[in-house]
């Protein structure tokens, strides 16, 4: 069976440098001319080459390509400028016949490396603009964010440059295949030496491109944890959105949303809301989906994921995709933006409570349920309790009746009594009964009044576009 061969950084320089049609600029801020470094040394470098700079001055870099009113510089915006001003340069003064079939290019980074004291990790904006032909007017576009994880800024320099190559090089070898660019970024590298949580893809070679599938991708192939995306299928940056916000987050499979999910969501927020220091304007609400529960029944189902997507953005709502199957990671992980002052809600059906309080999901811990709940139940975190009632024994449980794992019961009462564990208030009691199971099962088979179960927003979309197996009345007459 073939496969496809590992290029070196410096053996993919010189592919791109023998290429007589690539040609284009570099403009790195923060780690030095790592990339173009590459081309440098790799031989005939004058014929891919027309410009090379580093504006480190932060006056001078003002005066190319304008002040950050804000102050930040490291950014997806300051990028987009680069991007801008470079491209600009190329079409102004590389516009007569002798450069007519070159296809241009614009690389630039702006990064910041980790500091003296280790305190500030590094992390940087990374992003092409080029032709892949002469066909399109307009240009295609690959912006990238990545996260450094060595120890020392050298590392971190070496790192950001070979990363540089293989981003040049796949946008130009492999834009027909964006899954193949993914996993070309780590060409040469480990996933302990960098994280990339966002990825945007636009422009000609990617009209067909769903931005929301390639953070699925960088999740399932293990280049982030966590990624986020908004009612407009944009990707986000966690930490763009997340820092110094509380959160409210709800986990479900969300197949479909149904009107208990709503349920739960308005119940404990509006709980949420009435805790110190949180509002509509510092709060951001997440719907979350695990990668396990989207590959539940075996190999993630695209098609599904955008589904569900869809309704949660109809809705309004940000999602989250995590590979969080523990709460407490989930938690852990909305540390690294939060601050002590912040507030992190989690809403959840009393069965899902029952679960966190399972010993066996933490028996891997060197600190076992004691670790787990040490990360999970921190000072501002609240759990949101919504009941759940049992058909067959027509109990509505709740936090006060749930008997959980002996062995953890007494860690149970202290967060209860501490007030980390709340029932809410004003939830619908209509709504204990709805699954989305059984529901999910009546869409399929075509069944009436699984709509009353659903917001109307999300009946309308199942309808208009067939999602879950849904069918007309004219189809099942022509079936």
């Amino acid at each position: 069976m073939g496969f496809d061969r590992i290029l070196s950084p410096k053996q993919k320089a010189l592919e791109i440098n023998l290429n007589s049609r690539i040609y284009g600029t570099f403009a790195e801020i923060g780690a030095g001319q790592e990339t173009v470094r590459f081309f440098y040394r790799a031989g005939g470098a004058s014929g891919t080459l027309a410009k090379a700079m580093s504006a480190y001055d932060k006056n001078f870099s003002d005066a190319i390509y304008g002040k950050e009113e804000d102050g930040r510089y490291v950014t997806e915006k300051r990028l987009k400028k680069m991007l801008d001003h470079e491209m600009a340069l190329i079409e102004e003064r590389l516009n007569d016949e002798q450069y007519k079939d070159k296809l241009f290019f614009s690389y630039a980074n702006t990064v910041t490396t980790i500091d003296f004291t280790k305190t500030s990790k590094g992390h940087g904006w990374v992003g092409i603009r080029f032709q892949a032909d002469k066909t399109h007017k307009d240009y295609s576009e690959i912006i990238i964010h990545v996260n450094f994880k060595e120890n020392s800024a050298q590392l971190q320099q070496e790192t950001l440059g070979v990363l540089g190559v293989n981003l040049i090089h796949s946008a130009y070898f492999h834009h027909d295949d964006p899954r193949k660019i993914l996993r070309s970024l780590y060409d040469s590298l480990e996933m302990d030496q960098l994280e990339i949580d966002a990825i945007n893809f636009s422009g000609p070679c990617f009209k067909y491109v769903d931005n929301r599938l390639m953070s699925l991708q960088l999740v399932k192939n293990h280049m982030t944890d966590a990624v986020i995306f908004g009612p407009n299928g944009k990707n986000f940056l966690p930490s763009d959105i997340l820092y110094k916000k509380n959160i409210f987050v709800m986990r479900g499979s969300f197949r479909p949303v149904t009107n208990v999910n709503i349920d739960i969501l308005e119940s404990s927020l509006e709980m949420f809301m009435e805790r110190e220091g949180v509002n509509k304007e510092n709060t951001e609400v997440l719907f979350e989906i695990t990668l396990s529960n989207l590959a539940a029944e075996g190999e993630i189902d695209e098609r599904d994921f955008l589904d569900r997507a869809d309704i949660i953005g109809n809705l309004g709502y940000k999602v989250l995709i995590s590979d969080f199957l523990e709460y407490y990671k989930l938690v852990d992980y909305f540390s690294e933006f939060t601050k002590d002052t912040n507030q992190i809600g989690l809403g959840m059906g009393v069965n899902s409570l029952f679960n966190i309080f399972n010993p066996k999901y933490y028996e891997h811990l060197a600190g076992g349920t004691m670790e787990a709940f040490g990360k999970l139940f921190k000072k501002n975190v609240i759990v949101y309790s919504y009941p759940y009632l049992d058909k067959e024994s027509n109990i509505l449980f709740t936090s006060e009746n749930l008997e959980v794992n002996e062995k953890v019961s007494d860690l149970y009462k202290f967060f209860k009594s501490n007030h980390r564990i709340i029932d809410v208030r004003n939830y619908k009691p209509e709504h204990a009964n709805i699954y989305s199971s059984k529901v999910l099962e009546q869409i399929n088979n075509n069944e009436e009044g699984w709509d009353e179960f659903l917001p109307k927003e999300v009946t309308e979309l199942i309808k208009e576009r067939g999602l879950f197996g849904y069918r007309s009345m004219a189809e099942k007459e022509l079936k």
